[in-house]
Parts: C-alpha cells; sequence; structure tokens
C-alpha cells in the first residue's frame, strides 16, 4: 500500500503554528527563570534529558502524554497543570515539538507559551543546565 502524497509537511505545520502562539527567547526566559510564577515544562524524550541536561526546576511532560497531564477530566491530569496563576513556557530541543504542543495547547483553551529555540541555544546564551543524577 503507498502512501499518498503529504498534503501539509511538518516544517509547515510549525510554521502555522508559530503564527499564532507566544514564542518566549532564550534570554528572557534565562531572566524569568527565578520568577515563582513561571512554569518551564520539557516535553522531550527521557533520553535527551539524560543526555543533554535539563533546565533546573523544569517539570518534564513527555510530548505524547500532555493532552491528557493538562486535562482536568482526563484520568492521567497532573495537578501541576491546573495552576491558573501561572505562565507555562513548553520546551523541547529545537523548538518545533514544542511549537506544534503549544498551538494544540491552546487550541483546548489552555494557555502557553514556548521557548522559540528550545534548549539548543540555553547553555551556550547562559543558562543553567542540571544533569539527573545516576541509579544506583
Amino acid at each position: 500500500m503507498d502512501n499518498a502524497p503529504l498534503t501539509k509537511t511538518a516544517a509547515q505545520m510549525v510554521a502555522e503554528a508559530r503564527t499564532r502562539i507566544d514564542e518566549v527567547e532564550t534570554a528572557d526566559l534565562i531572566a524569568q527563570l527565578t520568577d515563582p510564577d513561571v512554569i518551564v515544562v520539557d516535553i522531550r524524550d527521557i533520553r535527551e534529558r539524560q543526555r543533554s541536561g535539563f533546565i533546573p526546576g523544569s517539570v518534564h511532560a513527555p510530548r505524547g502524554m500532555i493532552e491528557f497531564w493538562v486535562d482536568p477530566d482526563s484520568p492521567y491530569f497532573k495537578p501541576v497543570f491546573g495552576q491558573a496563576d501561572k505562565r507555562y513556557v513548553f520546551h523541547c530541543a529545537s523548538g518545533w515539538r514544542s511549537a506544534l504542543t503549544v498551538a494544540t495547547l491552546q487550541d483546548m483553551g489552555f494557555a502557553a507559551a514556548h521557548l522559540r529555540e528550545g534548549f539548543s541555544t540555553w547553555e551556550a546564551q547562559g543558562g543553567p543546565v542540571e544533569f539527573p543524577q545516576p541509579r544506583d
């Protein structure tokens, strides 16, 4: 069975998402890192976090579960996402997955922004990085 040609590429989807979501620059998020009203959400795979490190204090929410974790009616809801007075900034490695994620969450009525360049420029711009503790 042959697949029909795509009617929209992944890059087109990201570009469309970026026209309608809030994008945060790396330097701006670094400056907001100590703000208790900002919650940084890392949607990268656990192996990416282990290999590259993560933003201190960030919440890890795997991309495949995020719609369920933010939905209070879902059996998978996580209370960290039920704080109406917080600003959520999602990130991935390069900003593609997080752009699509935030567009989807926005469609659900969940307000969020994303880190425009992702984790790729975080450390180079002076952002702190932590690594998971090795397991015994």
